[in-house]
């Protein structure tokens, strides 16, 4: 993939990432104060409601009173008016009677009933009731026409009333400046308006702890909740108390100490789903994001693995040529010398190219589980001899070394002989590579409980931490400088990993750049 374009679909997926996250969280934030607004509409409802239904109990309350005593005082005087009409209509021959009487009856009320402090031992108090009446006649006949002097009553209504609606507007208005001058503690108690609020919560499915207090002008007053407090969490106020202009002093005030919880919670099953479906999202972004890193760098490895076969088979393709051409030289060929030598150099080379298809082969094949390994009990010091033997002659080209240090008590595995030899043989091939001075290696092994140990430690390169973290991948090799400079194509330790787990053991490796590396090979006994 162009890098270009990697880039640029990496950053329109994040930005698209990120305006998902975006709009989950605006439309979170957006829920919690569309529901605030909400719930701070219907509380200020509740308080209103509570504060009328507060006044209208103590109105009932000094209503009945007065009933009552209005019930057990006889009037000192009453007076009686009637005012009435009698129609006929000729033609029905029906006949209406309406009446409508007031009786008017004045009491001397003791002042106690409204606590007046004025001296005065009486006040005035007239009782109006009205009772009207409409009743149809209708004037019966006998059979010859002749009437019977009898009227059949067919409809009546009563009606009787008290006070009238500007006769109780201004009942009203002295009752509220006569409740002005009391405390407010006789006017409510704290067990009617608990009672009360909590109907109304109840009725709106606010089941959530709150807090009251009634406060006049500014100041707290007795009626109040033991843990209220008038401090910075968010208040809700109404008017209590009002005259008939509309003016009081008193606010009935409440509090939710827990409505932060109580509004998230209602939007909570919605947010965890958004959580959850953003985390689905983002769980699928970072996977993509690391597939296409991946195949990114799948396909860099790819393309270095196919630099380096190039590469690895370019020379012994050309040294070939070479050698045929020489021994079709008509002088070349009568030397049998020569011939033998160039021969060699074919074979040589032709063996060169077929291991490195051999490798191939095998790590595709161990993939695949197309790879049979027989397994026999062997010993692994043998197997370490052969496979020193095999780079030995190597090493001392270059003047370096491979000691042997086998302290193991005991060496027996069940393994494969040959799989086993070319896992050694490659450790120490890497080994011999990646020292750009003298080889200098050297080869452990010790039992650890029932396993046997072996430590391939060389004075190389060595690695950095990154690298050897990927250094047992397929295809993966460390760059160092030039990418031809070390000769491989990054599977001799792939292959060792997989034959070594499929043997129930363990590899790994140690290594500080500039200080060499050293591979551990952890096999079981037997």
């Amino acid at each position: 993939m162009n890098k270009k374009l990697f880039v640029l679909l990496v950053i329109l997926m994040s930005l698209s990432l990120l305006g998902i996250i975006f709009v989950q969280v605006y439309w979170i934030r957006t829920s919690i104060n569309d529901k605030e607004e909400q719930f701070s509409r219907t509380v200020t409802d509740i308080l209103d409601k509570v504060a009328d239904r507060v006044e209208m109990m103590e109105m009932k309350e000094y209503s009945d009173r007065l009933a009552s005593m209005v019930d057990s005082v006889e009037p000192k005087s009453t007076q009686f008016r009637n005012f009435l009409f009698v129609d006929r209509d000729l033609n029905s021959d029906e006949i209406l009677f309406y009446s409508h009487g007031i009786l008017e009856e004045d009491y001397n009320i003791s002042s106690t009933f409204f606590d007046n402090t004025t001296g005065e031992d009486t006040t005035t108090l007239r009782n109006y009731t009205s009772k009207r009446t409409k009743a149809v006649f209708k004037e019966e006949y006998g059979l010859d026409g002749k009437s019977f002097n009898r009227l059949t009553p067919i409809q009546r209504m009563e009606k009787i009333g008290g006070l009238t609606s500007i006769e109780r507007a201004a009942w009203e208005d002295v009752f509220m400046e006569y409740a002005k001058t009391r405390p407010i503690h006789k006017r409510v108690s704290k067990q009617e308006l608990e009672l009360l609020l909590s109907q109304e919560l109840s009725n709106r499915n606010i089941n959530i702890d709150y807090e009251y207090g009634v406060y006049s002008q500014g100041y707290p007053t007795k009626i109040r909740s033991n843990k209220f407090k008038f401090s910075g969490v968010k208040m809700y106020k109404a008017p209590i108390f009002e005259d008939s202009e509309g003016y009081t002093s008193f606010s009935l005030l409440l509090t939710f100490p827990t409505m932060k919880r109580f509004i998230f919670s209602s939007i909570m099953k919605m947010a965890l789903l958004s959580l959850v479906f953003t985390l689905v999202i983002m769980i699928a972004y970072t996977s993509a994001i690391y597939q296409l890193i991946k195949q990114k760098r799948i396909s860099e490895i790819k393309s270095d693995f196919i630099n380096n076969m190039t590469h690895e088979f370019k020379t012994p393709i050309a040294t070939i040529n070479l050698a045929v051409e020489a021994i079709r030289n008509p002088k070349s060929i009568e030397d049998k010398e020569k011939v033998l030598r160039y021969l060699g150099m074919i074979r040589d080379e032709n063996k060169r190219m077929h291991a490195q298809v051999e490798n191939v082969l095998r790590i595709s094949k161990l993939e695949k589980n197309q790879l049979d390994i027989n397994k026999d009990r062997v010993d692994m010091h043998d197997i370490i001899g052969d496979a020193i033997a095999h780079v030995e002659l190597i090493v001392q080209d270059r003047g370096g070394y491979v000691n042997a240090h086998l302290d193991a008590e005991r060496s027996d595995v069940l393994a494969n002989d040959m799989h086993m030899t070319n896992v050694i043989v490659n450790i120490l091939d890497n080994a011999v590579k990646y020292s750009p001075e003298t080889p200098k290696i050297d080869v452990f092994t010790e039992v650890v409980k029932n396993n046997i140990i072996i430590k391939v430690q060389d004075q190389g390169a060595g690695m950095s931490k990154a690298v050897l973290k990927k250094v047992f991948e397929k295809f993966y090799r460390e760059h160092t400088g030039d990418i031809h400079n070390v000769k491989g194509h990054g599977l001799g330790l792939a292959y060792v990993k997989r034959i070594i787990e499929d043997h129930q053991g363990e590899v790994y490796a140690e290594s500080e750049k500039g200080k060499g590396s050293t591979f551990f090979i952890k096999l079981p006994l037997i």
